[in-house]
């Protein structure tokens, strides 16, 4: 608006001069423009000539008289021209007046502004200039990041990696991926798509953490929770960098073992594996009618001893509390064996005063090393003293008891009979506190007691494991289980808890490859024991975590203590 103004401001101010200096101005401009232009034409004229080849005609005509005209006229238009750029830039008296009145004081002023602006270079503020800098250089970020994403073209090229490699599919590891006789080669391609199959339809579809769209968008809204951590993070001190101690859920870091009787198989079916309660060494026994030990390296796994009883295929072993002694029952006999592992003595004991048993076979031990447990016939239950082996009381439960177990503190006993009831006795009173059923349960089969007195696992013939809290076991009739594991599909047949009690072991021997671990803390299955699609534990016998937990094995029907190493657990 100022610079409209000031424009029309000048356009006004020479309309009115030229209208008060009249038409005397006005004429004596179109005289002196008159004389320019005859001015021009001669000098065009004798320019003319003279590149003709001709004299001009002012040089014959040329007098002193007329030379002296000439500098007279030229004279004076030069004083008409400086009194005429004085008069135009000097406005009069009368004329200034007049435009002070229409436009105001400020006319001059803004007349040498516009001036000065326009004679000056065109400037460009001081934040448009910094905003084009910014523009330019992240103009050229972009285009080096643009650059570093054109593709390349590869420095060589390998013909072989072009060929399609045909995989044996008779391979043993290979077979169960076959689906006619007519595939006994495949490519690469093929077989990987076909390995894909077999995962979805194992894991029921592709599980998030294999679907790359939800990985994606699980990074995009942990950005924000993790940028709020950060912040948290740098207000505060302390030892951030600590190793994290409880088991995580899903995969189980382990790796397989040689066999723990890698020196000596057994000939049969293996029965027990157990590890010692203070010593780095693993027992089994089984139907050969042998007790074998084992030192335990994850290497070698050397064999320390062996011995063997005559005409007795053991049932049952177990090492006492101390690690002293191993107590072995028979499949069909009325008695049992003690060896004594710093004597290096068998001790037979014939029979018990007071136990009137066909066949002792199951048995258990209390965990202070007291009592010994033997699961009669008809639902009778008989304690013994653990030091002199002789009856102490017995105890008698409706139908047939087929498994028992004693609470970490020796307090208890908790009985499961066939009948799928449950009954907790009272050690010292030898006297029944409660009974409640197990929910869902057509036979019972196993019962384990975890190693913190929080849980209670039972096992039934129908292949559901149900894990039960303590406290609700000791007050409820009818319990409602925290978690029922129903991944067997046969008889559960045996169920340990680690001694951590963040990990229990459900087997059936009624299958193969029947055993699953079950991460406790979120009550899931770890999803990579056993292996997929690869025999390797055939039908579990029995169980047993080491005094640590890091070692974890299984007897089979085999006659081979499969021995797996828990890496979450440093120690033995």
């Amino acid at each position: 608006m100022r610079g409209t103004h000031v424009r029309g401001a000048h356009v006004f101010r020479f309309r009115v001069r030229g209208a008060m200096r009249g038409t005397a101005a006005g004429t004596e401009r179109r005289a002196t423009k008159m004389k320019k232009a005859s001015k021009i034409k001669t000098v065009k004229k004798a320019r003319e000539a003279s590149q003709a080849g001709k004299a001009p005609k002012m040089a014959k005509t040329k007098t002193p008289k007329r030379a002296a005209a000439v500098a007279d006229q030229a004279a004076a238009e030069a004083a008409w021209r400086a009194r005429h750029l004085r008069d135009v830039s000097q406005a009069s008296g009368a004329e200034r007046e007049l435009e002070e009145l229409v436009f105001g004081d400020s006319l001059k002023v803004e007349e040498d502004e516009l001036l000065r602006r326009l004679g000056e270079p065109p400037r460009v503020a001081a934040t448009e200039r910094k905003s084009l800098q910014a523009d330019s250089s992240d103009s050229e970020v972009e285009n080096e990041a643009k650059g570093d994403l054109l593709p390349r073209k590869p420095a060589w090229m390998d013909e072989d990696d072009e060929a399609e490699e045909n995989v044996d599919m008779t391979h043993k590891y290979r077979k169960d991926f076959m689906k006619s006789d007519a595939e006994k080669t495949l490519t690469k391609k093929k077989l990987k798509r076909r390995l894909e199959e077999q995962f979805q339809q194992a894991m029921g579809g592709v599980p998030a953490w294999a679907n790359l769209e939800n990985r994606k968008k699980s990074k995009r809204t942990s950005s924000d929770s993790e940028s709020d951590e950060d912040d948290d993070l740098l207000r505060r001190t302390g030892n951030f960098i600590t190793s994290s101690e409880s088991l995580p859920r899903g995969i189980l870091k382990m790796s397989t073992c040689l066999p723990a009787n890698q020196e000596r198989f057994a000939d049969g079916k293996l029965v027990t594996v157990q590890f010692h309660p203070s010593a780095q060494v693993v027992m089994t026994a089984g139907h050969d009618r042998s007790v074998s030990l084992f030192q335990v390296d994850g290497i070698r796994n050397p064999k320390i001893q062996s011995i063997y009883l005559e005409s007795f295929p053991i049932y049952k072993a177990r090492f006492s509390v101390d690690g002293e002694q191993v107590i072995a029952t028979g499949t069909h006999h009325s008695m049992f064996f003690v060896y004594d592992m710093m004597a290096g003595n068998i001790i037979p004991i014939p029979k018990v005063r007071g136990v009137e048993e066909r066949f002792l076979r199951n048995f258990e031990l209390s965990p202070d090393g007291s009592f010994m447990l033997l699961i009669g016939t008809s639902g009778y239950l008989h304690l013994l003293s653990m030091k002199t082996k002789e009856l102490i009381s017995t105890m008698k439960v409706n139908g047939r008891c087929t498994a028992s177990a004693f609470t970490p503190d020796s307090s208890k006993i908790y009985n499961y009979s066939k009948e799928g009831e449950v009954f907790i006795w009272d050690v010292r009173s030898r006297k029944c506190l409660h009974k409640f059923e197990d929910e869902g349960s057509l036979e019972g089969q196993c019962i384990a007691v975890s190693k913190n007195n929080q849980y209670v696992a039972c096992g039934s013939s129908s292949g559901v494991v149900n894990l039960y809290t303590t406290d609700v076991c000791l007050k409820e009739n009818r319990p409602k289980p925290v978690k029922a594991i129903m991944n067997l599909v046969t008889s559960a047949t045996c169920v340990t808890f680690n001694p951590t009690t963040e990990i229990l072991a459900v087997a059936s021997r009624d299958a193969d490859e029947a055993v699953k671990l079950v991460h406790i803390p979120s009550y899931t299955v770890f999803s990579n024991f056993p292996v997929f699609r690869r025999k390797q534990i055939y039908l579990a016998q029995s169980m047993d975590f080491s005094p640590r937990s890091g070692y974890f094995s299984v007897a089979n029907n085999k006659g081979k203590a499969l021995l797996f190493r828990l890496k979450h657990y440093s120690s033995f």
